[in-house]
């Protein structure tokens, strides 16, 4: 390459660089603050309820542990039908926990399910103007999703109000939202009177390294949000699934309707968790297992994917920050964060 070619070269990639006239500078993420020792945190029921006030009494207490002072929301222990309230209150508690400058961070109690049915009724310009943790699973991740979407800030798929909170679960946690770690998050190995265990082994189903923001949650939750404004972009992002209590084929189904719906494409990897209690109850030996399942719909995207990472529904889980830029090694089973949530 002679000079003149070498200086055109130059000349078009610092144009390249440069912000069009008009046209926004891409802005960074707006990140919560960090959780300190004597925050007041909100506790929410945006979806199914607690019947027992004894059982409200527990989560409290376990709030009080972290450190952190609980705040109820207005209409926790309301019910209507199988919900905690109405649509309309249960959308109210979770405005005015974000709009309260004195709560720093948001716990949903329980998952269930609610959460969708409230996303019209949430005030998406409040909650962008003021991002906090929002931390829940299961249900909870319909509003990650539409945080994600209409907010743009990290939540945290991980553990309930309502969970046991073990050690595995509380030091992931604090980790991510107290300290404002990066850790690299790999399943913990238990004693067993095995040659080779089986407690936290994973399944290599596409092997390597990836890197993108890290999206997911509840594979049935998420997929019922195909085709509405509530979920956020997948281009080149980790993908995290779990579920509970679905049969192989209903795996299958949804995540057929991933693929249909041109989601599963575009990701740069994929991270499925636990799927507890998740088989036919009519036995079928001429059935796909779960394994078979995703190795039919994960293996042909090309991408790095492992099964069997500890967070869904389990007693201990880890915390993943949504929206935050992490790498997935699928041979050795683990998730790395690239940067933390909070500030």
């Amino acid at each position: 390459m002679d000079r003149r070619a070498a200086l055109a070269g130059l000349a078009a990639l610092a144009g390249a660089l440069v912000v069009p006239a008009g046209a926004a500078a891409p802005k960074a993420m707006i990140k919560p603050a960090r959780l300190r020792a004597g925050d007041t945190v909100g506790l929410i029921e945006p979806a199914g309820f607690t019947a027992d006030s004894f059982s409200l009494e527990e989560i409290v207490a376990g709030i009080r542990a972290m450190g952190l002072v609980p705040k109820v929301a207005p209409h926790v222990m309301q019910r209507s039908g199988y919900l905690a309230g109405t649509d309309a209150e249960r959308a109210a508690d979770v405005n005015a926990m974000f709009a309260d400058k004195d709560v720093r961070a948001i716990f949903a109690i329980r998952g269930g399910w609610g959460c969708a049915r409230i996303l019209p009724l949430l005030d998406f310009d409040l909650i962008r103007a003021n991002p906090k943790l929002l931390t829940g699973f299961s249900d909870i991740t319909a509003l990650h999703m539409a945080i994600a979407a209409k907010a743009g800030f990290p939540t945290i798929h991980g553990p309930n109000a309502s969970s046991s909170w073990g050690k595995l679960s509380w030091d992931a946690f604090r980790a991510v939202a107290f300290d404002g770690a990066t850790p690299t998050l790999t399943n913990p190995t238990a004693v067993e009177d095995r040659l080779v265990p089986r407690v936290g082994s994973i399944r290599t189903i596409g092997r390597g390294r990836a890197q993108g923001k890290l999206y997911g949650g509840n594979l049935t939750v998420l997929t019922a949000l195909v085709g509405t404004p509530y979920l956020p972009s997948f281009d080149g992002a980790i993908l995290f699934l779990e579920d509970t209590n679905e049969a192989e084929y209903r795996i299958d189904r949804m995540l057929t309707q991933l693929s249909l719906a041109g989601i599963l494409k575009r990701v740069s990897g994929v991270v499925f968790g636990q799927c507890t209690d998740c088989f036919a109850r009519d036995v079928s030996y001429g059935g796909f297992t779960l394994s078979e399942v995703l190795v039919h719909h994960l293996k042909p995207l090309g991408v790095p994917v492992y099964q069997g990472a500890q967070f869904g529904h389990v007693a201990n889980q880890f915390s993943l920050p949504q929206g935050i830029r992490a790498e997935i090694d699928a041979d050795a089973g683990t998730i790395r964060m690239l940067e933390a949530a909070v500030v």
